[in-house]
């Protein structure tokens, strides 16, 4: 199953690496640049909005990260291009360069624990927040689609940008079913 889910990740890793971050992640790069926005809360593991200028330190990624891999013992950050060299060549299977655990993608699988560190963070950031911007979620993955109605259970506003509506559209104060990059790259002025 390793062997498999490694020979996925080549085909999708290449055509990951093709897309670049769009017209609403660079608005979202804007917003945190120009400090009006304290942090990204993300259920995505492609490293777009990294990519799009957002530091590490203002991102929570719930789901993890697909753009590197890290040990399911020790936590090691490891790289992509190396792994996948070796895996291309002959399949071996990558092992931690410190404990020699067992080696796979940054992100959450089914049945593998959500991280608390970056569950925590997000619930935080929710609870603390004056404004919470939900762009282009359904909200019905859960622990995320908890994170509104936390921020507005303690006096936040809620905006809802999404092509469909969700069922937090009656607890938010702004609702628009729209697309994320043309709506938000307009109010923001970013192309």
């Amino acid at each position: 199953m390793r062997r498999v889910a490694w020979r996925r990740k080549l085909v999708t890793d290449r055509a990951m690496r093709m897309a670049g971050p769009n017209r609403g992640h660079r608005a979202v790069a804007r917003l945190v640049a120009d400090g009006v926005c304290g942090c990204v809360i993300t259920q995505n593991i492609d490293g777009l909005h990294q990519r799009s200028g957002v530091p590490d330190d203002k991102i929570v990624e719930l789901h993890g990260n697909s753009t590197y891999a890290a040990c399911l013992d020790c936590g090691l950050r490891h790289e992509l291009d190396p792994i996948l060299a070796a895996f291309e060549k002959n399949e071996t299977l990558p092992l931690c360069a410190d404990c020699g655990g067992i080696v796979k993608t940054a992100t959450i699988s089914f049945g593998q624990k959500m991280p608390l560190r970056a569950v925590q963070r997000a619930e935080h950031e929710a609870l603390a927040c004056e404004l919470f911007i939900v762009l282009g979620s359904s909200l019905v993955v859960f622990p995320a689609a908890n994170l509104p109605r936390m921020a507005k259970a303690s006096g936040a506003r809620l905006v809802i940008v999404n092509r469909e509506a969700t069922d937090q559209d009656n607890l938010a104060d702004l609702v628009i079913q729209a697309e994320i990059g043309p709506t938000i790259g307009e109010v923001i002025g970013v192309q």
